[in-house]
C-alpha cells in the first residue's frame, strides 16, 4: 500500500494547501490512504465541523485531532456524525467520538488509525498512552484484518514519541508523532518493519512561530507580557509528513520518505 500522513494543518494556509494539493498528489502518486491531523485548521486551535468537511473533501481518508481536539464546540457533535475523524484514544473516558477505528482503503484492504496523546510536558494529565494503545493493537494483529495499522502520536517530548516507536515496532505500519510542528529528519524503518518519524511538521507557513504570525509571540518572549491574541500566519504553507510503502502480505514498511511540498521548507518528495 501506498500511505500518505500529513502533519498538523495550520490555519487557513493550511486547509487551502489541502484543498490546492492533496487532490494531484492522491493522483500522482496513487495514494491508497490519506491521513490528516488537523486539530489547529480552525484559527490554530481545533477543527470545525466546516474545516473537517473541507479536508475531507479534498481527499483525506482519515482526520486526527489532538489536545486541542474539542476547542471547537461543535465537534462534540460532529464528531459523532462523521466517522472519519479519530480523536486520542487517552483524552477522556467521557469524550465523544473514537479513538481508534478500522477504514477501509480505496483498494478494498483494511486500515487501522489509533491516536494517542503523550505525557511528558503536556498540560494536562492524559492517561498512560502505553497502556491505551495495548488492547487496540492487541485486537487488530499487523498483517492480519487490519492490512496496515497507522499511529499518530501526539506530544511534546521526542522522548516519548521514540519510545512509542520502538514499542510498536512490529505491531505498526507506522508511527508518526506530531503536535510540534517542526519536521524532523528521522525518518527510518525500524527492525521490526515499522515505519518512524518523530514529528511529521505542519501543514502551515513555516514564516512564522510554529505557525503563528511572529509579532506577538516575539513580544512575550521578549517582555514575557502578552498584549494580543495569536492568530496563523497566512503566508504560502507547506504540506510537511511522511510516504510510506507497506508490503501486502505482512503490513510492514518497505519504504519511508519525508514530505514537503511548496513553501518556505526545502522540498521532499517521494
Amino acid at each position: 500500500m501506498k500511505i500518505l500522513f500529513l502533519g498538523d494543518v495550520m490555519g487557513r494556509s493550511g486547509r487551502r494547501a489541502i484543498s490546492e494539493n492533496l487532490p494531484r498528489l492522491r493522483k500522482d502518486w496513487k495514494l491508497d490512504f490519506v491521513v490528516v491531523n488537523g486539530e489547529n485548521a480552525t484559527s490554530g486551535m481545533g477543527l470545525s465541523g466546516l474545516h473537517a468537511k473541507t479536508l475531507l473533501d479534498a481527499g483525506a481518508d482519515c482526520l486526527t485531532l489532538g489536545d486541542h481536539a474539542f476547542d471547537q464546540k461543535d465537534m462534540l457533535s460532529f464528531i459523532e456524525q462523521e466517522q472519519r475523524i479519530i480523536r486520542p484514544l487517552n483524552f477522556s473516558k467521557n469524550a465523544p467520538g473514537k479513538g481508534a477505528r478500522l477504514f477501509t482503503a480505496q483498494n478494498g484492504r483494511k486500515v487501522l488509525v489509533v491516536q494517542a496523546l503523550g505525557q511528558v510536558f503536556m498540560k494536562r494529565p492524559f492517561d498512560d498512552p502505553f497502556s491505551a494503545l495495548e488492547p487496540v493493537l492487541k485486537t487488530h494483529p499487523l498483517g492480519g484484518l487490519a492490512s496496515a495499522v497507522i499511529v499518530d502520536i501526539h506530544c511534546e517530548a521526542t522522548s516519548e514519541k521514540m519510545a512509542m516507536g520502538h514499542w510498536c515496532d512490529g505491531r505498526a505500519s507506522l508511527v508518526v508523532g506530531t503536535h510540534t510542528h517542526v519536521p524532523t529528519s528521522d525518518a527510518m524503518v525500524l527492525p521490526g518493519g515499522t515505519a518512524y518519524l518523530t514529528d511529521a511538521g505542519m501543514c502551515g507557513d513555516y514564516h512564522s512561530v510554529i505557525g503563528m504570525e511572529k509579532t506577538e509571540p516575539l513580544r512575550r518572549f521578549i517582555t514575557g507580557m502578552p498584549k494580543d491574541r495569536f492568530t496563523p500566519a497566512n503566508d504560502e504553507a507547506t504540506l510537511s509528513g511522511v510516504y510510506i510503502e507497506t508490503d501486502d502480505r505482512t503490513g510492514k514498511a518497505t519504504r519511508i520518505v519525508p514530505v514537503r511540498q511548496g513553501g518556505k521548507l526545502q522540498q521532499s518528495a517521494p
